[in-house]
């Protein structure tokens, strides 16, 4: 049996205030068109979207920065940009949103990655990706590297790997080894490519369908996401992982082989985009205040659930974290060890 109480959580919020957590990966810039459908265009079979509003949004592991900033931590985003309009645009934006640009580099030979989506009537007709996928230089890199290697007062660092270019087999060797001789836990949102570059981790937190294509079968059930998730941890000698599950979930595993599943507490979804960036941040920010990690994991959920019912992109606070958990008692349902 498990509890969370309102009283803890808020502890934990006061104590992450100010931590100073380190978010390394690829920055990027979220644009949307949103408009109505009412024709369709008569140069080919596609609708034509009259477009009433454009908005712009940190994305990738800029959002997860958001989510740090929200909670009270003091993130140290580390990425890059080009020397571009939209970088210059997505500078702008971390600012308003309380973020420091010290740790994002102009890099003039690549563009800053853009998502464009275009919405009509609610619903995305299409998406336009403006990107460079293959690694930055050694020199930027190693920028990057040296700005880490100077925080004294780091809590924590988060690597979000979107296959852009920023985390090379390289990079992600030299962060995780400079972590571990500082004794900072690393947390790791992995993608295909290169997955299993991510070794010696403190946590790494795949979606179901990540683990999949990393361990090459698929997880159907509760036995074969547990046994994953102990594959996983072995092949990349992590300490722990974690693996989301949408709808249905967590499931933790731990150093120790303790193995917890922590039951979804969202009662609406409206749009699940960037719910695993909060996850992450909420994770990595209650470790840093000195929750467990069955904890931390516990709450990283309830982030989950609040954000997904909101639609559009955003950061969870602590009111609505809070908000979200009983004066007393559990969380919706129990962390049950397995």
């Amino acid at each position: 049996m498990f509890e969370l109480t309102r009283s803890r959580a808020r502890h934990l919020l006061e104590y992450v205030r100010g931590a100073e957590v380190a978010v390394v990966g690829d920055v990027m810039l979220d644009r949307y068109f949103w408009g109505t459908v009412n024709r369709v265009s008569p140069e080919a079979p596609v609708p034509v979207v009259d477009v009433e509003n454009e908005t712009f949004h940190l994305g990738g592991a800029a959002n997860v920065a958001a989510n740090l900033a929200s909670l009270g931590a003091k993130p140290l985003l580390c990425g890059i940009v080009g020397d571009d309009a939209s970088g210059r645009l997505l500078r702008q934006i971390a600012q308003d949103e309380g973020l420091t640009s010290e740790g994002i580099i102009t890099d003039a030979t690549r563009p800053t990655t853009v998502k464009t989506r275009v919405i009509g009537n609610n619903q995305q007709i299409v998406r336009l990706d403006r990107e460079d996928r293959s690694n930055v230089a050694a020199d930027v890199a190693q920028r990057v590297l040296a700005l880490l290697s100077n925080r004294p007062q780091l809590k924590a660092i988060i690597l979000e790997d979107y296959n852009k270019g920023l985390l090379s087999v390289h990079c992600i060797t030299a962060i995780i080894a400079l972590a571990r001789q500082a004794g900072i836990p690393v947390f790791v949102d992995p993608k295909k490519v290169n997955f299993f570059a991510f070794r010696d981790a403190y946590l790494v937190k795949p979606n179901r369908k990540e683990a999949e294509e990393a361990l090459g079968r698929p997880l159907r059930s509760i036995r074969d996401i547990e046994d994953a998730g102990h594959d996983l941890r072995a092949s990349l000698g992590a300490e722990n992982v974690l693996i989301t599950l949408g709808a249905e979930g967590m499931m933790l595993v731990e150093s120790d082989g303790t193995v917890s599943t922590v039951p979804t507490v969202a009662h609406r979804v409206a749009d699940v985009s960037g719910a695993g960036d909060t996850v992450i941040a909420t994770i990595a920010a209650m470790v840093a205040a000195g929750a467990p990690l069955r904890e931390a994991a516990a709450l990283a959920n309830v982030s989950a659930g609040v954000v997904v019912a909101e639609p559009g992109i955003v950061s969870i606070t602590p009111a609505a974290l809070l908000q979200a958990i009983p004066d007393s008692g559990m969380v919706a349902e129990p962390l049950v060890e397995r």
